[in-house]
């Protein structure tokens, strides 16, 4: 069996937030080690939906079912599509759905997986197994186009300096290999004392590009008004400025509380749409001193949630 003692962030937050009951339903949407869903389970005699695109989340989903008979189901596939995969097994209603929007341990401490600017790996970043690679993007995207991901959904102000330092490496061998891209980007961006490793932010920008992460955000979150009953609790852990500001927006219009949107906020369009949540907390929660010291990963990471209200959604 893989081990999956992975504790996740702010995971008693999380089970605060979604206050689980006997009985009652939830989603994990973003299964990774299974530990929210292990934490819900063992809190109340409830049952807990495990979705994930992940092959090897499946093994340990798979090994849950049977921890946890007729309480717990594991489903492949995106969180962006989880009323359709709920649907095959007729449910359509739930009482809670937590999503955590950061690679799990199995992802970034495989080197295999090629998620890690910090391991030697290939360069793939895929998380499930159809899409294209990291190391395609690399080695065929235009310059230009480059620039323009990495800026976009790295945040990158050096976006251009690392794209041209990409293209020109390629020209002379194929970039292949995760520590390969991370000192072609080291070498073009000078690292602050104190500060992020240079590669940070090209990483994070190829990731969420190569699994579509933006588009299966908007997807879980609109999936998550739909499929709520009145009453009950979406729960959200992101790690990052561009995830966190989608996750605000939808809660905040969703809620009648729309400001002016960030100039540098994704191209995601709630206009016009019901309220449908009750936003019972406006600022995020963080982790903890102890909980940062404990997994300096959780440093970033930002807990935001809000009630399901009888209010009907507008369906698409």
């Amino acid at each position: 069996m893989i081990n999956s003692t992975h504790t996740p962030v702010l995971m008693a937050e999380v089970v605060s937030v979604l206050e689980p009951k006997p009985g009652y339903s939830y989603v994990d949407a973003t299964f990774g080690a299974g530990g929210y869903s292990k934490a819900l389970l063992e809190a109340k005699d409830c049952f807990v939906w495990g979705i994930d695109r992940d092959p090897i989340a499946r093994s340990i989903g798979s090994e849950m079912e049977k921890n946890y008979p007729n309480r717990f189901r594991f489903l492949t596939g995106c969180f962006g599509g989880m009323r359709k995969l709920l649907a095959d097994y007729s449910v359509f209603q739930v009482d809670g759905i937590v999503l955590d929007l950061g690679l799990s341990s199995l992802q970034i401490d495989d080197p295999r997986r090629g998620f890690s600017f910090k391991k030697d790996g290939p360069l793939d970043m895929r998380m499930g197994v159809s899409q294209v690679s990291a190391l395609d993007i690399v080695n065929n995207m235009p310059e230009a186009d480059l620039a323009d991901l990495i800026f976009c959904y790295g945040e990158e102000r050096y976006s251009r300096r690392v794209a041209r330092a990409i293209t020109n490496l390629r020209k002379k061998k194929p970039i292949t290999r995760t520590l390969q891209l991370a000192n072609i980007v080291r070498e073009a961006v000078r690292a602050k004392t104190g500060g992020i490793d240079p590669a940070t932010r090209t990483f994070q920008a190829l990731r969420i590009y190569v699994n579509e992460e933006l588009v299966e955000l908007s997807d879980a979150l609109t999936n998550s008004e739909l499929l709520l009953k009145p009453g009950g609790r979406l729960a959200v852990v992101s790690f990052h400025s561009l995830e966190d500001r989608c996750v605000k927006r939808f809660l905040f219009e969703r809620s009648g509380l729309q400001g002016k949107p960030s100039r540098h906020s994704p191209n995601l369009v709630f206009e016009g749409v019901p309220e449908t949540f009750s936003l019972k907390r406006r600022r995020p929660i963080k982790p903890s001193i102890k909980e940062i010291r404990k997994n300096p990963r959780a440093r970033s990471a930002r807990l935001r949630w809000a009630e399901r209200n009888s209010q009907l959604p507008e369906i698409g």
